[in-house]
């Protein structure tokens, strides 16, 4: 096994030996097989097609995939030194995995002709998610999530509760928190577990951290109601307001046709002066009543 961290280099060693005095036909091959193509029942029985190629060497000819080139350093005269050996450079967690050195020196068949090496890209956590689940109320269960998509190894998580002064202090053993998972339960939730919580993501590489507050909250259906009555009550709202606006422009208008109808309907103002008799006009007909008496 070999251990590398992220970009940098490591020196796949393979030394060989050979019984004939001559190397002009020798050949040395290195394959690949990732990671993710080798499983506990696959070791044994992998296919040609699941490895690749990543050098060959024949008779002082040297091939690197693209994919590879610069990034392999191709051993010194290897038929003079019996150092087959490669230095990658830049590692990612992509090149985790089995890599297999094959060495034939015809017409040798008896020499030291392989090596197999399993090498482990080290990663340090990614940043993890936090997220809560469950109702945040007094009484019941939430439970804390926190999860790093890369990392290796696998990292461990640890929860802390954080106090009024940002400083870290683990969580109660009352608490079931499974580090391997990254999952904190809360039984019976009460006002002394709300607060602000840190989960941890660490393996020998490094860590990192996310944090979640954790506070009570209204559950989702008076959320719900409450959004609703709110949304009825300025509904209601607006209907009452435009039936008084139109109840008093309605009563403005009829009020405007009935003093409209009362001015036609009234007679003019000479007419009714003419109608009403006055003291002169009685006077000269009762002197000329009483004339022919005298």
């Amino acid at each position: 096994y070999v251990n590398v961290t992220i970009d940098g280099t490591v020196l796949l060693d393979c030394m060989f030996a050979t019984t004939v005095a001559t190397t002009a036909a020798l050949t040395i091959q290195w394959e690949f097989l990732s990671k993710s193509a080798m499983t506990a029942q696959q070791v044994d029985a992998v296919y040609c097609s699941d490895y690749s190629h990543i050098f060959y060497y024949q008779s002082g000819q040297v091939v690197i995939p693209k994919s590879y080139e610069g990034r392999i350093q191709t051993p010194a005269a290897p038929g003079d030194t019996k150092n087959a050996s490669i230095t990658i450079r830049n590692m990612q967690p992509s090149d985790s995995g089995l890599y297999t050195c094959e060495v034939h020196n015809l017409p040798d068949v008896d020499g030291q002709s392989q090596a197999n090496i399993i090498v482990n890209v080290l990663e340090k956590p990614s940043a993890p998610y936090c997220a809560v689940h469950g109702n945040v109320e007094s009484g019941h269960l939430v439970t804390l999530t926190c999860h790093s998509e890369q990392g290796n190894p696998t990292p461990t998580y640890n929860w802390a509760k954080m106090d009024q002064t940002k400083t870290r202090r683990p969580v109660e053993l009352c608490f079931f928190s499974a580090t391997t998972t990254g999952i904190l339960e809360i039984r019976n939730i009460s006002q002394f577990e709300f607060g602000e919580y840190q989960c941890i993501a660490t393996n020998v590489v490094g860590f990192a951290t996310c944090t979640i507050e954790l506070s009570p909250e209204v559950a989702d259906g008076v959320i719900a109601g409450a959004v609703i009555g709110a949304l009825l009550g300025c509904v209601l709202i607006g209907l009452v307001a435009w039936f008084i606006a139109h109840t008093v422009k309605k009563h403005k208008y009829n009020a405007v046709k009935m003093a409209e109808a009362n001015e036609m309907n009234s007679p003019p103002a000479q007419e009714a002066y003419e109608s009403i008799p006055n003291a002169n006009t009685a006077e000269h007909v009762q002197d000329e009543e009483e004339g022919p008496q005298a």
